[in-house]
């Protein structure tokens, strides 16, 4: 009962120190990342906003000129989008491929030995706009 009270008493106190510390330092660990209805619309390969979010982060990072930080955020999007694979490809493989062959070029510009900024930015401007057609054929 008392280790309850002691707890309770506590929680607040640490909410509001790592609030404190997250905001004090001017930067998130993570992006937060708005996206619109159409957009969070499920394609054929179902709902693709995480992976897209993930792109979007990506973008942002490359638009900030943080190519490293960004190399190590599409790795987030590799990995999910290879785990999902099972569930996602059977439901429209044509459409996987695309996408996932756009993500290898995202993939590739952010790992060549001496990064390209430009091409950086077009292969994840090419990859959002695949997650976009994917969503907008199935809004239709």
């Amino acid at each position: 009962m008392k280790k309850q009270k002691v707890q309770q008493k506590i929680r607040p106190i640490m909410l509001a120190i790592s609030a404190v510390a997250i905001l004090g330092s001017g930067t998130l660990p993570f992006t937060v990342s708005m996206i619109s209805p159409a957009q969070a619309a499920s394609s054929k390969l179902g709902d693709l906003s995480k992976f897209r979010i993930i792109a979007q982060d990506t973008s942002a990072l490359i638009e900030k000129g943080d190519l490293a930080a960004a190399k190590t955020r599409i790795k987030d999007l590799e990995l999910s989008w290879d785990e999902a694979e099972a569930g996602l490809k059977p439901r429209a493989a044509a459409d996987w491929h695309v996408i996932d062959k756009s993500i290898d070029k995202a993939l590739t510009a952010l790992r060549a030995s001496s990064p390209n900024p430009a091409s950086c930015k077009q292969s994840i401007r090419d990859l959002l706009n695949e997650f976009d057609k994917a969503n907008a054929a199935t809004a239709k």
